[in-house]
């Protein structure tokens, strides 16, 4: 949808709140206790009148305005308070309500903060609402994006929108440097990187960057791609700067060479600009970016299409993300708060608001909708995202210390970009530091 900012600039801000909890420890008296939600059948109606806070970016959105209006006429005794936060803003502001005792009742959050959120007992366990359920069911969900809301087993969040990442490709650059379809190997990317190439005409293949921490949610695929994986299962062994991970971040850190380099220190959002003017013709980004270009550049509309990331060695990978709905423990109206979220998640309003309505450019995270013929015909742009799905991965590690670790990482693949090392060295580096931290 219009409305999203980047991952990477989101997942900036998941790693400054991880370390903001960690700091306070959520320690205002909240629980995370399993009691919550206790009981047989579904959550009953409240029978006095309840407001429920919602915080959230997205409040002022006519359709999730619509969705509101809709749960209040059909549960009149519960009344909907939207307070509405800047997506760069909202973790921050939730952890300085959770430390001060008064957060929200409901949150829409980037899903890869529940994790961070969950271990310091701010988040309702949701595993008892579901059970009572007969609308939501946790085996319904795609299990990648089911990743994200689960900590030690349990449910922390749903599930409400996903996105995996992509390849955008300008079809009009393809044309005039003699590119027929887009690349399916890590072969042809880089020669389509270098055909489409020419710095006096200002024309670039590929678009990079490396604030924080794009450098490395952007080298994630190729990662995957190589067969390679961040942390050992157990998350006890850093693995990224084994030979698969050197081997993708070799071929990453060489794209750097048909990147423009005014964007270098950029990020994916802001460099948007790149790909719109016509001075990158390859763009890796999620299906967020198909709403951008639709609305601020339609100058461009029919000259650009999207496509899976080629494959590597190991087959197809992509990084996946999304965002979820919780209950704050602190909250004393969690059954009401539980009936709000529990509607949200109806499949025919997941629908609706990834993909049915007029901005929708995000994927459900339901497994019978991502799978349905619907979602491509109705937005057939998404049809690349769907099916990368198959091999998408999460990129949250649950673990405090890994935004700190992701941190590192990220410093030292910039100075791999920027041609101060190589890329084996600035791998070497971040695991040296990744090893003193992690658990």
């Amino acid at each position: 949808m219009k409305y999203r900012a980047s991952r990477g600039s989101l997942a900036m801000v998941a790693a400054a709140t991880a370390a903001a909890l960690a700091l306070t420890g959520c320690s205002t008296g909240g629980s995370s206790s399993t009691d919550q939600g206790a009981g047989e059948g579904p959550v009953p109606e409240p029978t006095a009148p309840v407001t429920i806070s919602f915080a959230s970016w997205v409040a002022e959105i006519p359709e999730m305005k619509q969705l509101i209006q809709k749960f209040e006429a059909e549960h009149p005794n519960i009344k909907i308070e939207a307070q509405n936060v800047p997506a760069e803003e909202a973790n921050e502001k939730l952890t300085a309500q959770i430390a001060g005792g008064n957060p929200p009742d409901v949150a829409y959050m980037d899903a890869s903060t529940v994790a961070n959120f969950a271990s310091r007992k701010a988040l309702v366990n949701l595993d008892n609402y579901i059970s009572r359920s007969d609308i939501v069911k946790a085996d319904a969900y795609v299990p990648a994006f089911k990743t994200f809301t689960t900590f030690e087993k349990s449910m922390y969040g749903l599930p409400f929108d996903g996105e995996s990442t992509a390849l955008y490709y300008r079809t009009d650059m393809f044309a005039a440097a003699g590119l027929t379809s887009p690349p399916t190997t890590w072969e042809q990317y880089e020669a389509a990187a270098k055909a489409l190439t020419d710095p006096a005409k200002r024309t670039y293949g590929h678009a990079m960057f490396t604030s924080s921490p794009e450098a490395a949610y952007y080298w994630y695929p190729w990662l995957w791609q190589s067969g390679g994986h961040l942390l050992s299962e157990d998350g006890k062994e850093v693995l990224f700067n084994n030979a698969e991970a050197k081997k993708a971040a070799e071929f990453y850190v060489n794209l750097a060479k048909y990147a423009p380099k005014d964007y270098l220190n950029s990020n994916s959002y802001d460099g948007r600009q790149a790909f719109a003017n016509g001075q990158v013709g390859m763009y890796v980004a999620g299906s967020w970016f198909a709403g951008t270009l639709t609305d601020e550049f339609p100058a461009i509309n029919g000259k650009w299409a999207t496509a899976p990331l080629p494959q590597g060695s190991a087959g197809c990978g992509t990084t996946i993300a999304g965002d979820a709905l919780v209950i704050f423990s602190q909250s004393k109206k969690s059954d009401a708060a539980w009936k709000f979220i529990e509607f949200l998640s109806k499949p025919d309003n997941v629908a609706f608001w990834t993909y049915k309505s007029k901005d929708g450019t995000t994927l459900p995270p339901i497994s019978s909708l991502l799978d349905s013929p619907d979602l491509v015909k109705t937005k057939p742009v998404l049809e690349g995202f769907a099916a990368a799905m198959k091999c998408g991965v999460s990129n949250v590690v649950a673990d405090p210390n890994w935004p700190k670790i992701e941190e590192g990482l990220n410093e030292q693949l910039a100075k791999a970009i920027y041609g101060e090392q190589s890329a084996a060295q600035a791998l070497d580096a971040a695991a040296a530091e990744a090893e003193k931290v992690i658990r």
